[in-house]
């Protein structure tokens, strides 16, 4: 999970959403988008939504500045995890 700070905070939840948590996806994630959304962007945005535990029309509100660190959140997700070094034995 990573925290992702707003630039541009939107109104939403009865206050200001100043910032998104956004977990890792799972296979799951992508099948209940690509059968939700006709477009590669309303896919995209169910998918963040899902990921965000916010409804899509929170993310539609976003400024693209701050959609932009959604994707890119995203896609640091789906790089490998860096494997810790392990010192080199005696």
């Amino acid at each position: 999970m990573k925290d992702i700070d707003l630039d541009y905070p939107i109104p939403g939840d009865g206050g200001t959403i100043k910032q998104l948590t956004m977990r890792r996806c799972k296979v799951r994630d992508q099948k209940v988008a690509g059968r939700t959304g006709k477009t590669d962007e309303e896919r995209e945005t169910i998918l963040f939504a899902n990921l965000c535990s916010v409804k899509p029309d929170v993310i539609d509100e976003l400024d693209m500045v701050d959609y932009q660190k959604l994707q890119e959140t995203y896609n640091s997700f789906l790089s490998p995890a860096q494997q810790k070094s392990e010192p080199p034995s005696e």
